[in-house]
């Protein structure tokens, strides 16, 4: 029986994670890269292999929307920095999107759209429209929120004969991450107190609304109706100075932030995700320590814990890679993780 030829995909945007993608899209032999988008004038004209350390594709990046538009794509990836769209409701995101989708190609997506229905009808509509116009699928795999915060627990709630509360957290060490974007003007972290305030005003926002989508997505799917999702956030300041990748950390800026998002029926919480970020987990004592955490309160209980993951970045990447082949395969329209066949780590058993 012959073998399907590569899906043909796009890598758009190649930051932290979007490199780990396009390394993926390179070296594996069920796809075939046919374009790619960056935003860095630095990046512009080199070949995209020669970009992430691997021999040359004859692929050359790009930062022109309109050649990327009309590049005949099965599918792209579509991974920029979540710095680009401040101010939530990823006014941005659905137009750049319903674009890509109406030029008749598949989206997987790590800005969010874990569940789309979280924005109203109007944009429901609006990118069921444009994949109705490309003969094409959305699907939103995040980078957190995403998996920890929304697969996972619906997962477990299967082994559930009562469910009372259920809890997620995630502990991140952002000691090794390089991007000034990410830990300073996106988390706030080596600012003051006074300048982090009003730095991650817009920031607030953007939280709000990705994990309102994983908190209202798991409650959608167990018919719970939310009255409304709660967020919260405080930060910790540095008693030492130290330095991590992005810059250096003095004394009294901030160094780590806690955030909590819960949806509330009736005033009781029935999910909460709590998010710990640090500059240095080795550094800041308060919080827990890096891992995910996700507890099921009900009959049974049940607490599952993640203590490891080495390459959290690369994981996000791997899991949208992952994703691609069932999305193409997949009838048009919006498609959330519980639309599509469970993403696995098919293709990359390395036994030599």
């Amino acid at each position: 029986m012959p073998s399907s030829p590569p899906l043909r995909v796009i890598q758009w945007a190649t930051g932290a994670v979007g490199r780990y993608s396009l390394r993926a899209l390179i070296t594996r032999p069920e796809f075939d890269l046919v374009g790619v988008l960056v935003y860095d004038p630095d990046k512009l004209g080199q070949d995209a292999g020669t970009l992430v350390g691997l021999p040359a594709t004859g692929v050359t990046c790009t930062d022109d929307v309109d050649e990327i538009l009309a590049t005949e794509a099965d599918c792209v990836l579509h991974m920029p920095l979540p710095a680009s769209y401040f101010g939530g409701g990823h006014p941005t995101d659905v137009e750049t999107i319903c674009a890509l989708l109406a030029s008749g190609k598949n989206v997987v997506t790590t800005t969010g759209f874990v569940y789309p229905q979280c924005y109203g009808p109007g944009v429901v509509e609006r990118l069921e429209a444009a994949c109705r116009a490309g003969n094409a699928s959305l699907h939103g795999t995040g980078i957190n929120p995403g998996f920890m915060s929304d697969m996972l627990p619906l997962a477990l709630t299967g082994l559930s004969n009562r469910i009372d509360h259920i809890y997620v957290r995630e502990s991140s060490d952002f000691r090794g991450h390089p991007s000034r974007q990410i830990v300073v003007d996106l988390f706030g972290f080596t600012r003051s107190a006074k300048d982090y305030a009003a730095a991650v005003r817009p920031f607030r926002a953007f939280q709000r609304s990705l994990f309102a989508e994983s908190v209202q997505f798991v409650a959608g799917n167990l018919d719970v109706t939310l009255d409304e999702v709660e967020e919260s956030d405080e930060f910790e300041l540095a008693a030492e100075e130290f330095e991590v990748a992005a810059g250096l950390v003095r004394v009294g800026t901030v160094c780590a932030s806690r955030w909590t998002f819960t949806g509330l029926v009736r005033g009781r919480p029935f999910m909460t995700v709590e998010c710990v970020y640090k500059a240095d987990a080795t550094k800041v004592r308060r919080w827990p320590e890096p891992g995910f955490t996700i507890h099921i309160e009900g009959v049974p209980q049940m607490t599952l814990a993640v203590e490891e993951m080495s390459h959290g970045l690369a994981g996000a990447a791997a899991h949208a890679v992952n994703t691609v082949s069932a999305l193409c395969a997949a009838p048009p329209g919006i498609r959330t993780l519980l639309d599509l066949p469970l993403a696995t780590g098919r293709g990359t058993v390395r036994l030599t």
